[in-house]
């Protein structure tokens, strides 16, 4: 019966784990949810995620996106009804990122694009046109300036060197700043038409590309499930095996105390028939009261074995008639009540007559 359910625990354990849950995710401290196409790498299965897609968690807490030919990318905004992001420079010079920008290998083009011309001026150049710098690609020999604007282009031209000519993907045709983020789509897998509906996407069963629309929580539900029917079987086993347990424990207690009852009245049985001498042959020991000057059958013996104090006048002594050692009443008579030899010499005592010398 153990091993059954043991067995079928573990099953579900393993159906919990091994099923691909694919929910909702965020990296630490970002808003950002990261789902289906993306999936955050080490955090979300293969499957709940496209070719691509895959995003990691940079240590500031952000999405970050690596695109194979120019590196690696925060991720501002992903807009899942129309299938935009939009990324920026984790080291804070985008225009830098964007000289040598090239999305092949990667499934997004550019949302718009507008032609800029990047030109090195000298460091004393003033434009005539106000026009700033881009300071991280400068530097106190020379100053490197941007523009989209066809007049300014012609300034520059006539002025400074030309670096190269790009085309920036941007939010607008003409942004008046190129440098706060690039805006980027993907038109494949098409989730846009699934999100406009307030479904989910998710890649088909035994498919590596082909999509379908679910309901929203889609197989977050079914995840749900599958971990809930698995925390009921470990609760289930748990209890059992807790009862189990207790049985166990109050079956083995009660054969501990029956046991060593048994033992008990034994040991006690034969201690006292065996152990310690009876009240009669104690009382029989001769007995005495010390006078100021101690005298003891013995010499020098004036501090009682067994306590270890010093006799005093007028207390009782006891003395053992086969060895002649004293004690004080009290004492010996515990003593021989438990053991049947004397505390000093260790011999068996001799029953005698009833002796009260003076």
């Amino acid at each position: 019966m153990i091993l059954l359910l043991l067995l079928l625990f573990f099953s579900f354990i393993n159906l919990a784990t091994s099923s691909e849950l694919c929910f909702d995710s965020h990296c630490t401290g970002d808003y950002q949810t990261i789902r289906f196409p993306f999936r955050i790498v080490n955090g979300q299965p293969k499957s709940c995620g496209y070719p691509g897609f895959d995003l990691s968690c940079h240590p500031t807490g952000e999405p970050l996106l690596h695109l194979p030919h120019s590196g690696d990318f925060i991720v501002q905004n992903i807009d899942y009804m129309h299938q935009e992001i939009r990324i920026n420079d984790p080291d804070y010079c985008l225009p830098k990122k964007i000289l040598y920008l090239n999305l092949s290998g990667s499934p997004f083009v550019k949302k718009n694009s507008q032609t800029v011309a990047f030109f090195n001026c000298s460091s004393n150049y003033i434009p005539y046109w106000y026009n700033d710098p881009i300071y991280c690609l400068s530097s106190h020999s020379h100053t490197v300036y941007a523009s989209s604007s066809p007049m300014l282009i012609n300034m520059f031209e006539s002025n400074c060197a030309m670096i190269k000519t790009v085309s920036v993907p941007s939010s607008f045709s003409y942004s008046s700043n190129l440098w706060e983020y690039l805006l980027l789509k993907w038109e494949n897998p098409d989730c846009g038409r699934c999100e406009s509906v307030g479904q989910r996407c998710e890649v088909k069963s035994n498919s590596s590309n082909e999509i379908q629309c679910t309901d929203s929580q889609g197989r977050s539900r079914v995840g749900a499930n599958v971990v809930s029917i698995a925390m009921g079987v470990v609760a289930a086993v748990i209890c059992f095996l807790g009862v189990l347990c207790c049985l166990c424990f109050k079956i083995n207690f009660r054969r501990r105390g029956s046991s060593s009852s048994i033992a008990h009245w034994t040991v006690s049985s034969q201690r006292t028939r065996t152990m310690g001498l009876n009240g009669a042959t104690i009382e029989s020991y001769p007995k005495f009261v010390l006078d100021e000057s101690l005298s003891l059958p013995k010499p020098n013996n004036n501090v009682c074995p067994i306590c270890l104090a010093q006799y005093q006048p007028k207390e009782i002594v006891k003395s053992i008639p086969n060895c002649q050692h004293c004690f004080h009443e009290c004492c010996i008579d515990e003593w021989l009540r438990l053991k049947a030899s004397c505390p000093v010499c260790r011999k068996s005592p001799i029953e005698a007559p009833p002796s009260n010398p003076s």
